[in-house]
């Protein structure tokens, strides 16, 4: 046989083989050793998710033994194929505590840990038949045309999404506090503004897939009846995917360290809604549980906050926007909660559980007491008894007030009129906080607020308090310090000053050649 038969040969036998078949042999073996070191502390170690760390996440890990899956290319209620359960280990699945283990495992770790995974459920054991992907075409062109998001706006109301995800996409519609699995487990409603966080992935073809397929096991159906029944065309679902995918910034959120506050000739921007705003660069901070001290809080609300600053040559003022699903205290939220604390297990040292409350949302910003003169600060974790921390200190539901904190369970408002020299005005709308912070550079209480001033780096970090997802006191979510710099306006000499060495340099020339054009003395 010739080489070029031999190679026609093996193209047809690479096109007719399963395309979701294993890139290498498969051992359970080898699989369940790799499974009892990296996952059985999550999802147990007979696969039934109820691993010792489970009861501190929601969403609880997988449990392998149902054979039920979210992320699949199957029709609902099918098994997964080979490549789904791949794509779900070596990616991870964003917004829960499952990572990607593909930088940590080697192909044939991962291999094995899938083949392992599957002897869980005897749906695997009959290996005559393939889980069968679906055939999702391509997405229509012009997906973000205007007239393809208003026919993407229109299906996403009709096919019922804002019920659970809300009218702007944050999961706030009027079913999110009555959501939970088909364990009985709490489950919130995608935000579909922050597509980096989809389980599933956030492009365009994910979004469609995932509209297809449904997520079995939570209350996200799959919508490809609607299609069998001709409630809408295969291309109408794809502009409610468009639609999805454009409530989400073009880019991934970039992390950067310094928050340039620049300096502003008119009043200080006062109201969240001033048109100022939109003149001034936003920065986005992720915020994570805060897990260091007990009471420990693995499952906060809110993940991130865009935030902006402007200043005046006396004051400054800090706009946080941040995604809250409800305007707490909420007492529709109440049972949700409960469902919550029932679900996580608690390292409180209290003899009885936590019980759910109407605790209202809240922020703050932290500063050090004074601004140092190098790159140390203090304690992140809102400081210590010998060395607080400066902070502001907004609520829901009473505003916001100055003061100092020497740990997570103390917080010292400014005695007086001092605690109130931070002024606050806040919105909610659609599943939105937008809150503006102001305060003057220089205040009278020098020993006990932040003297604010131009040029400098000055650390800041943030921490916020979802009431309706049962979170006070030490259950919060928080970041690391960053900085923020209230930036100088540039004098006008340093424009005025080339302008004129231009000139001088010109004339010098002009000069010298007239000169050199003289007519020389007889």
């Amino acid at each position: 046989m010739t080489a070029e038969r031999v190679a026609i040969v093996l193209a047809v036998l690479l096109a007719v083989w399963p395309s979701d078949r294993p890139a290498a042999a498969q051992d359970t073996t080898a699989g369940k050793l790799v499974y009892a070191k990296w996952c059985a502390g999550c999802h147990g170690d007979n696969g039934a998710g109820n691993g010792a760390a489970a009861r501190y996440m929601l969403p609880h890990p997988r449990d392998f033994t149902g054979a039920i899956y979210q992320i699949r290319s199957t029709a609902s209620g099918e098994l997964p194929t080979d490549a789904d359960l791949l794509r779900a280990i070596d990616q991870g699945l964003p917004g829960t505590a499952m990572p990607g283990w593909k930088a940590r495992l080697s192909d044939r770790e991962r291999h094995d840990v899938l083949a392992y995974i599957k002897t869980f459920s005897a749906f695997f054991s009959d290996t005559t038949v393939r889980p069968k992907a679906l055939q999702f075409g391509k997405p229509p062109g012009g997906g973000g045309s205007a007239e393809a998001l208003r026919v993407g706006r229109q299906f996403y109301d009709s096919i019922g999404c804002r019920k659970c995800h809300g009218d702007q996409g944050r999961g706030d519609g009027p079913s999110a506090p009555t959501l939970k699995d088909d364990a009985g487990l709490p489950i919130f409603a995608a935000n579909l503004t922050q597509n980096w966080r989809f389980n599933g992935g956030g492009t365009v073809e994910d979004i469609y897939h995932r509209l297809r397929t449904g997520l079995d096991g939570t209350p996200m159906p799959s919508f490809s009846d609607l299609l069998d029944q001709k409630f809408l065309t295969a291309e109408q679902l794809w502009r409610v995917a468009q639609y999805v995918r454009s409530l989400s910034p073009a880019e991934l959120p970039a992390v950067r360290d310094v928050i340039h506050a620049p300096q502003t000739p008119g009043s200080l921007p006062r109201s969240p809604g001033d048109s100022a705003w939109s003149r001034v660069d936003r920065y986005w901070f992720p915020l994570v549980g805060q897990v260091i001290k007990k009471s420990r809080w693995f499952t906060p609300a809110v993940s991130g906050m865009w935030v902006q600053a402007v200043h005046t040559r006396d004051s400054l003022a800090l706009r946080v926007v941040w995604d809250d699903r409800s305007q707490s205290p909420d007492t529709a939220w109440l049972p949700f909660v409960g469902r919550v604390f029932a679900a996580l297990a608690s390292d409180d040292s209290a003899s009885t559980p936590a019980q759910p409350g109407l605790w209202p949302d809240q922020l703050a910003v932290q500063f050090p007491l004074t601004i140092p003169p190098g790159m140390e600060r203090p304690y992140f974790l809102m400081g210590t008894p010998s060395a607080p921390v400066y902070q502001w200190r907004w609520s829901s539901q009473g505003g916001a007030v100055a003061g100092l904190a020497r740990g997570l369970e103390r917080f010292d408002s400014l005695a007086g009129g001092a605690g109130r020299t931070v002024g606050a005005q806040a919105v909610y709308d659609h599943g939105e906080w937008r809150v503006v912070l102001t305060r003057a550079l220089a205040t009278a209480d020098t020993a006990h607020e932040l003297q604010v001033r131009t040029g400098r780096a000055i650390p800041v970090a943030f921490f916020a308090w979802d009431g309706s997802n049962g979170e006070q006191g030490t259950r919060m979510a928080i970041s690391t310090w960053y900085f923020l710099a209230l930036d100088e306006p540039t004098p006008a000499r340093v424009f005025i000053s080339p302008v004129i060495a231009m000139a001088l340099t010109l004339a010098l020339g002009m000069l010298v050649v007239w000169r050199a054009q003289r007519p020389k003395e007889a």
